[in-house]
């Protein structure tokens, strides 16, 4: 019988956390499937971005809804560095609100649209929007579900390129996991469609698998301390990782623990005075030698402050092992960009929400039983424009 984070399949039943389980534990593995989809698909790609990229003035808008927006959100800022290219993450949420104001200038446009199942209000509404807004749109479609209206809209349609992620990242659980990550390391790929990411990814890979066995015990513990807040701190596209986790959170512990998420520079401006004695604060800390300076500077400060409970520092470099801080140093990748750290980052939170929300009596695979979130947003009514 099968084991995940460190339970038998029948206590997972149990605890209704079976599906959350399984789906934090099989993302290494489904990485390496998304990526051989994508090597697979390379030449239908490199027509469709080839085409995309002809335009020297291409916007790229990232977009989705709530943890599909993060997954935007993660990659905006590094993609933009490595591609030379304006790339900005504009949830679906915004687009469907206020498209005029989102598509106020008429330049050509690369949607890539972030969709777990493709079937929420807002996904089709927002490339609808964008093709009425636009003179020229193209739609990279990410999504687990090939049976979601999405894929079905865009995976004949000339302007459009949609791709299918691996069938179980289709997370049959309410938070989303697997998807999150897949559809993100899809994203890097195909828009750096230009390199070949293999060895990184399987690199990837292989630290993830360690870290999800050597660290689930001393996360577990750490879970099992009734802190009643937690925030996530990360710079740049690890802020939008930050964004993410606290959303897991809140998620699986159906709000019963406060969480939020700033960058290190930001939480200083007021957002630091939510810290008290039963706060938990983690902090991702950046590869990137200039950023790092300030991940580390506001490390020391909430040390110093020794206000909060718990303090944990993540990260890919040993510099920061003298600190009072809990520090988990994710092995063999102190040289690789933020991007490629966000993967085994995310493990962190993802695990830490998981064993918090048992900890706490919850139901990790079915948060909110009452039905007032939902695994697909209800409730949207979509106007016309």
């Amino acid at each position: 019988m099968e084991q995940y984070l460190g339970y038998s399949e029948s206590d997972l039943a149990q605890l209704s956390g079976y599906w959350t389980a399984k789906e934090i534990s099989q993302q290494p593995e489904s990485w390496l499937r998304t990526n051989a989809i994508i090597q697979e698909c390379q030449m239908q790609i490199r027509d469709f971005m080839d085409k995309a990229f002809s335009h020297s003035n291409l916007r790229i808008v990232l977009t989705g809804a709530g943890t599909s927006a993060f997954a935007g959100r993660s990659l905006a800022l590094g993609l933009s560095q490595h591609l030379k290219r304006r790339v900005e993450a504009v949830s679906t949420t915004d687009i469907v609100s206020n498209p005029n104001q989102c598509f106020a200038e008429d330049i050509p446009t690369l949607l890539v649209s972030f969709a777990r199942s493709g079937n929420s209000p807002e996904s089709v509404a927002a490339v609808e929007l964008a093709n009425q807004t636009l003179s020229q749109c193209y739609h990279l479609v990410l999504t687990c579900n090939g049976e979601g209206k999405l894929y079905k809209r865009c995976k004949n349609d000339a302007q459009s390129f949609a791709l299918l992620m691996p069938s179980e990242t289709n997370d049959q659980s309410f938070a989303m996991t697997s998807s999150f990550s897949s559809m993100m390391l899809a994203a890097f790929s195909v828009l750096m469609y230009d390199n070949v990411y293999t060895k990184d990814i399987e690199s990837i890979c292989k630290c993830s698998v360690g870290l999800i066995k050597d660290l689930n015990q001393q996360i577990k513990d750490t879970a099992n301390h009734s802190f009643e807040r937690v925030i996530y701190l990360g710079s740049g596209g690890l802020q939008g990782l930050a964004q993410e986790s606290a959303l897991k959170l809140l998620e699986l512990t159906a709000g019963k623990v406060v969480a939020m998420y700033d960058s290190p520079l930001g939480f200083r401006h007021g957002p630091k005075s939510i810290v008290n004695e039963n706060t938990m604060i983690v902090v991702f800390i950046s590869n990137d030698p200039y950023t790092r300076n300030y991940d580390l500077d506001l490390l020391a400060e909430i040390c110093r402050d020794n206000i909060a409970a718990h303090v944990v520092a993540i990260t890919a470099q040993a510099d920061v092992l003298e600190t009072q801080a809990e520090v988990i140093q994710v092995p063999n990748m102190d040289d690789v960009t933020d991007i490629e750290l966000l993967f085994p980052y995310m493990l962190y939170a993802q695990m830490y929400a998981f064993h918090r929300a048992v900890a706490l009596g919850n139901t990790p695979d079915n948060p909110c039983p009452t039905g007032e979130v939902n695994r697909v947003v209800q409730g949207v009514t979509i106007h016309n424009l």
